[in-house]
């Protein structure tokens, strides 16, 4: 698993419950849904390699 990197984030609180309803509509922590939708926008966005499922699978063998 990549390291995490801790940082303060302040939104307004309109955008934070709009997140956070968001969140809850899929079972995610509002941490979770962010880090989901950053994710999802640098690969749409092309700046962040989109994984296949043969990489899911090479990632899954790594040794102990």
């Amino acid at each position: 698993m990549a390291l995490k990197k801790s940082f303060v984030l302040r939104i307004d609180e309109e955008t934070f419950k709009a997140i956070e309803k968001w969140a809850a509509d899929e079972f995610r922590s509002v941490n979770g849904q962010m880090e989901w939708l950053m994710d999802k926008a640098l690969k749409d966005a092309g700046r962040k390699k989109k994984e296949t499922k043969k990489e899911d699978k090479k990632d899954d063998k790594k040794p102990d």
